[in-house]
């Protein structure tokens, strides 16, 4: 295990799950309620997308044996389906994408369990989180201490959702439109930077063979 491997599992995860972004979805969901009951449906949603991630960081290896998927070729995959979120970041797609899923779910299940649904998934444990989550389980190629390290960035990382939850209307009015705009526009760059490299990586791996 490396300095370099907890940096960049930190960086990914925090970029594909946005705490940031999530913030004004978190509101606009939870608008009107008590705020007791908004902790609970972030404490909630916090745990099951942790519990998601961490199932995807040990099973999604084992899924992948089964179904014949090599590393390089879900890393190849993997980088693409990443790059294609930072574009969508980038250019201001994916969040109005993530008010598209808030709506459908309000509509749907009448707040019955925002928790779940859509702040678990998949807002907070989306394919883009679970790509990254299953690519840096790969790159720990067994090591239980690099697994383990994993395990508490994830956690980390769901903290800071939880804790973005907590603040969120402190952190929308201090961001600001224009600020939060800049954030997200600035995560996706560098998101895309680190999807060329999964790309690059797998690339390698299949060439050196």
């Amino acid at each position: 295990m490396s300095l370099d491997f907890l940096k960049t599992a930190f960086v990914t995860l925090l970029v594909t799950v946005d705490p940031a972004g999530l913030a004004p979805v978190f509101l606009g969901l939870t608008f009107g309620m008590a705020r007791s009951v908004k902790r609970e449906i972030a404490l909630r949603a916090t745990l099951i997308a942790f519990a998601i991630l961490a199932a995807f960081a040990f099973g999604g290896g084992a899924l992948m044996n089964v179904l014949g998927i090599s590393i390089p070729a879900f890393r190849i995959a993997g980088g693409l389906l990443l790059f294609y979120i930072a574009f969508e970041m980038i250019f201001e797609l994916r969040r109005g994408r993530k008010r598209e899923f808030a709506s459908d779910a309000v509509a749907i299940d009448h707040i019955r369990d925002l928790a779940a649904f859509p702040l678990a998934i998949p807002l907070m444990s989306g394919p883009g989180s679970i790509t990254a989550t299953i690519l840096l389980a790969g790159h720990a190629n067994g090591d239980w201490q690099a697994l383990a390290a994993l395990m508490g960035i994830v956690a980390l990382v769901m903290l800071l959702c939880y804790a973005t939850f907590l603040l969120a209307e402190q952190v929308g009015r201090l961001l600001g439109t224009t600020g939060n705009l800049v954030l997200s526009r600035m995560l996706g760059v560098v998101l895309a930077a680190l999807a060329v490299q999964f790309v690059i990586d797998g690339v390698t791996t299949v060439m050196g063979r």
